[in-house]
């Protein structure tokens, strides 16, 4: 072999392995960047129709990642803020919706149903009203810091009018 056919083949193979090692760094780079947001589906998503005051959304969240997802937040431009809410019972053994502290967990390989009657994403001072027929914005925030962009149609329902308890004070304001 000559020197010029080793010289030749080893630039060839230091060619080859640069590749190599680009396309392996940017498979990990990959890997690195997914985020909750991405392990994420939301399916039948809908808000309650309101002339003011609050609202809430509904839906299914769904989680197709192998570990457990932190909902922290959620905002929408038909809302002046919003707050992940709950059911739970109050003071006097009635149940009242409050703020779920730390947002919800949705399962590894699982899913989180918010409901009338259960948890869900409460408008808390919509901005106009909101009437059957139209589609809001949502922006669900997890704690990783990414968002998953949601659009919810609006319909009318006439069912769970719950009392609010923001826990601090004993007034309890109608709801969603």
């Amino acid at each position: 072999m000559t020197m010029r056919n080793l010289h030749t083949r080893t630039a060839g193979a230091l060619a080859a392995a640069v590749l190599c090692v680009t396309v392996f760094a940017a498979c990990g780079d990959k890997e690195q960047t997914a985020t909750q947001a991405d392990s994420v589906t939301v399916s039948d998503q809908w808000v309650k129709a309101a002339d003011s005051g609050m609202t809430a959304a509904f839906g299914q969240l769904a989680n197709t990642g192998d570990s457990q997802i932190h909902l922290v937040s959620v905002s929408s431009p038909a809302s002046g803020y919003m707050e992940i809410h709950e059911m739970a019972t109050s003071d006097s053994g009635g149940m009242v919706m409050r703020e779920k502290e730390g947002g919800l967990v949705i399962p590894a390989k699982g899913s989180h149903s918010l409901d009338p009657g259960g948890d869900h994403l409460m408008f808390m001072d919509i901005t106009a009203p909101v009437t059957a027929g139209q589609t809001v914005d949502l922006t669900l925030t997890f704690d990783d810091g990414s968002t998953k962009e949601v659009e919810a149609q609006v319909r009318d329902f006439s069912g769970n009018e719950e009392n609010y308890d923001p826990g601090t004070t004993d007034t309890p304001t109608p709801g969603a």
